[in-house]
């Protein structure tokens, strides 16, 4: 920490709340080199710049210290929160500071190649772009063993330790050994009813790594609770790998959803959602946030199956400030319809609310308020997958593989990448904007003249002095000022 940094951040310090939240060390050109957690902020920042620590610290910990320029803190209700914003964070911005979890190869995976018309299921520690089905990262080794050993047994599937042998008439044999007579399932097979055989154990290992995930999150909570937050950290990291993997496999390229026509899964939603016509044009909702920060809502749209990416719309909450995802659904399912009244413009065939009864009704009174008959609409909620009616009509559990449920699955989870992808890019942006806070001369009046004016930091960034001159309040010799400045901290 530089001598001339010492008592503006020692006075921040002591500004600190006794509160939980995350921290984020910045150096002098105000990257991000590392994001931390607290039980109390005050306490846990004060003791990187306390004198009677620094003999104490861990090398890496005096050499974060020597870099520190500036800090900045985000807020949240429990520990728990700051332990998962902590590892969003770091994902996120990738400090040099921090011991990242991104290195997959450490872990096993399991891959199914699909390609092949006898797929096998294998463990690697590498994914590649091979189009191959891959499941994990997976942190513990035992329990994907013995699911392993589970699976061939009850659905009839090889593993990497068997070739299989093709025969003159096209069909496989699967084992050369004595294994042939201790499987229940036949060992000459058609490539076609092999495949089924593999889409039934991807199903049930689909499943199984929800089950994994849950138990991995309740393991995690309780580790925190007990404060051993290392460890909670650590099966932090593996819940979010797990579940950026199950995303990822629902894009499985033998997924019905991918094949050259949509109908199927458009008559399945006809029929299953009673719709009056196929869902042609499909429009989901979902809201995004972190402890009620940076809520945002997003939208996507389908088209014949297909996303229509020109169509999508993304949302920041106007009325009002905090965590309340009914009151967000009801807003920006409000604001889009009542545009598309005014505008004269039809209705989609069918809307998807990402959430269960309480969204649905949400997205309902809005159409309410505005006296608008509303057109078909249902929920998708995550648990079990359950669709979710309006009116009276029981929640409606399809199979895993109907073509109607995936295409609904599709759907939704795009909606909540894009809303996703929203939350991040303002927080990016906020952080940017930060960089005008420590510019001596530039109050909030000025600070947002300039963002309006330029729109962006980075549109900042590229001005010349004469151009930032131009904004109202800003004098040439400030200007020229914060030109230096910005340029010293690209």
């Amino acid at each position: 920490m530089r001598a001339s940094n010492s008592s503006k951040i020692k006075e921040k310090v002591r500004r600190l709340p006794d509160r939980p939240g995350v921290y984020l060390m910045k150096d002098r050109f105000g990257r991000i080199i590392y994001v931390g957690k607290a039980k109390s902020l005050k306490k846990r920042v004060a003791t990187y710049f306390q004198a009677s620590r620094q003999s104490t610290h861990h090398p890496k910990v005096r050499a974060l210290v020597e870099v520190i320029a500036d800090f900045d803190i985000v807020e949240v209700k429990n520990e728990t929160e700051a332990l998962l914003l902590e590892g969003k964070l770091i994902k996120e911005w990738k400090p040099r500071y921090n011991t990242l979890f991104t290195d997959d190869k450490r872990f096993l995976i399991l891959r199914v190649d699909i390609q092949s018309p006898i797929p096998r299921f294998r463990l690697t520690r590498l994914r590649k772009e091979d189009g191959s089905r891959y499941f994990g990262p997976f942190a513990y080794s035992g329990p994907l063993r013995r699911t392993l050993a589970e699976i061939r047994k009850k659905f009839g599937v090889i593993l990497g330790d068997v070739t299989p042998q093709k025969l003159p008439d096209g069909r496989y044999r699967l084992y050369n050994d004595v294994r042939s007579d201790l499987f229940e399932f036949p060992n000459v097979v058609t490539p076609e009813e092999y495949r089924e055989r593999v889409d039934k154990a991807c199903e049930f290992l689909e499943g199984k790594t929800r089950d994994w995930i849950e138990e991995l999150r309740k393991e995690m909570l309780k580790a925190a609770e007990n404060q051993r937050f290392e460890k909670a950290a650590e099966l932090r990291d593996i819940v979010f790998s797990l579940e950026q993997t199950l995303i990822k496999t629902r894009k499985f390229v033998r997924d019905p959803l991918l094949a050259d026509s949509s109908e199927p899964a458009l008559e399945s939603l006809k029929k299953n959602l009673e719709l009056p016509a196929l869902p042609e044009r499909i429009e989901c909702f979902d809201i995004s946030h972190i402890s009620g920060t940076f809520v945002v809502a997003s939208l996507v749209v389908f088209t014949d199956g297909r996303p229509d990416k020109n169509n999508y719309r993304r949302f920041r909450i106007k009325s009002f400030i905090g965590n309340d995802d009914y009151r967000a659904m009801e807003e920006v399912v409000g604001r889009r319809y009542r545009r598309l009244a005014d505008e004269g413009r039809p209705f989609p065939d069918l809307v998807v609310i990402d959430g269960g009864k309480g969204q649905v009704g949400s997205a309902l009174r809005a159409f309410f308020s505005l006296n608008l008959d509303p057109p078909p609409l249902v929920g998708l909620a995550e648990t079990k997958e359950m669709i979710v009616f309006p009116d009276e009509r029981e929640p409606l559990e399809l199979p895993v593989r109907d073509p109607g449920l995936r295409l609904l699955q599709r759907v939704r989870n795009e909606a909540h990448r894009f809303a996703n992808a929203y939350n991040i890019e303002l927080r990016k942006r906020l952080l940017r904007e930060s960089i005008l806070d420590d510019f001596p001369g530039i109050g909030k009046v000025r600070r947002a003249a300039l963002l309006e004016h330029f729109r962006s930091i980075d549109h900042l960034r590229r001005a010349s002095a004469e151009e930032i001159a131009e904004v109202p309040g800003i004098g040439l010799k400030t200007a020229e000022k914060l030109h230096e400045y910005l340029a010293a901290r690209r």
